[in-house]
């Protein structure tokens, strides 16, 4: 386990007038009543603490009296239009409960509570400066993943839905030793496919705070899923165990877990379970992945070092040549995609004869 795969600060990329035009075609690129830099002239805070009086890293924030009202009422505009139709008849039954600040990490997000008065049912959403490597992220989760994902852009700012489920730190610590042993051997399958597929899309950084457990009750049975919730680190990485989870030190709980529940014919049953699911919907989704490839191929959403980097080690890992001629992060994902379709066309091909 290497504690160190992330030793710099990832920069912020902004989305080009390409990616744009592609988010404006699939209507992710819709016009909101505000932006992220309009939430940060709050005027006061409080620190956030979590139901053990632990420190959550958050902050509520507070505006000045003549501000509250249109920031509240831009909010839920913005939720209807994530949610809804846009139209403004709910927006009366809609209030703003809590404006929160994070002051870790790299998006530096806002999330806030919105609560309809009727039901008392409550939603989070999310508002974050936009940034290309997020939005690449997103879109493949969307596309990609088992997983439906709602998202926004307007010009600077980015609109997300908030991923449910228990945050991956918190099932280790609360959840995990209390499973019975069937149910640990569900949540080994789900780790060994969640972690195939953040490695065959490149989705870096999932530690175990930033992905959620979500369990689904069939029967008298208990599920599993395992879904991402932080898109940060999409292809900037240059370490290929960035993009493993398995790899990063607090994911060793379930490492072990899936050891003890799974021998490694299941463990590679369900990695070739993964490939071929996302080989199918590389192909069910062809024209959308071909066009949102088209964009990040010709995008800058790393370092040199980086790609080289990681070139190097996709060629190790996978013995596939092609990579040695990719010259952005684009290019290696459309590879690596690339190796994944064919790979899942040449045993369907051995099974039809």
């Amino acid at each position: 386990m290497d504690e160190k795969l992330i030793s710099n600060k990832k920069p912020s990329f902004p989305i080009n007038e390409e990616l744009y035009g592609y988010l404006t075609k699939y209507n992710r690129n819709i016009k909101i009543p505000i932006f992220y830099d309009d939430l940060l002239r709050f005027s006061g805070s409080v620190t956030v603490y979590d139901k053990y009086d632990n420190d959550t890293l958050w902050i509520r924030v507070y505006y000045p009296e003549f501000e509250q009202k249109e920031i509240d009422l831009s909010l839920k505009q913005m939720y209807n239009i994530l949610h809804g139709d846009g139209t403004e008849d709910v927006l009366e039954y809609l209030i703003v409960d809590e404006i929160d600040y994070c002051t870790f990490g790299n998006s530096k997000p806002f999330r806030v509570k919105i609560r309809n008065i009727l039901n008392d049912n409550y939603a989070y959403i999310y508002v974050k400066k936009a940034d290309a490597s997020r939005v690449y992220g997103l879109e493949f989760e969307d596309i990609l993943s088992p997983n439906r994902i709602h998202f926004l852009i307007y010009k600077d700012t980015l609109i997300e839905e908030h991923v449910m489920g228990i945050p991956g730190d918190m099932f280790m610590e609360e959840d995990l030793k209390d499973l019975p042993k069937i149910e640990k051997q569900r949540l080994s399958k789900e780790f060994v496919k969640f972690n195939e597929r953040s490695t065959l899309r490149l989705l870096g950084d999932m530690r175990a705070y930033n992905y959620v457990i979500v369990p689904t009750y069939d029967f008298d049975q208990v599920q599993y899923r395992i879904r991402a919730m932080d898109f940060d680190q999409q292809s900037y990485e240059g370490k290929l165990k960035v993009y493993r989870p398995q790899f990063f030190k607090d994911n060793l709980p379930f490492v072990k877990m899936v050891q003890e529940s799974l021998g490694e014919r299941s463990i590679e049953q369900y990695k070739k379970e993964e490939r071929s699911a996302l080989a199918k919907r590389l192909k069910s989704s062809h024209s959308r992945i071909n066009l949102l490839m088209k964009c990040m191929k010709n995008d800058h959403i790393s370092t040199r070092e980086n790609i080289e980097n990681l070139k190097h080690d996709l060629i190790e890992y996978t013995h596939d040549k092609n990579f040695k001629n990719c010259r952005s992060m684009g290019e290696i994902l459309q590879v690596a995609f690339d190796f994944v379709v064919r790979n899942y066309e040449s045993v369907n091909v051995y099974i039809i004869k």
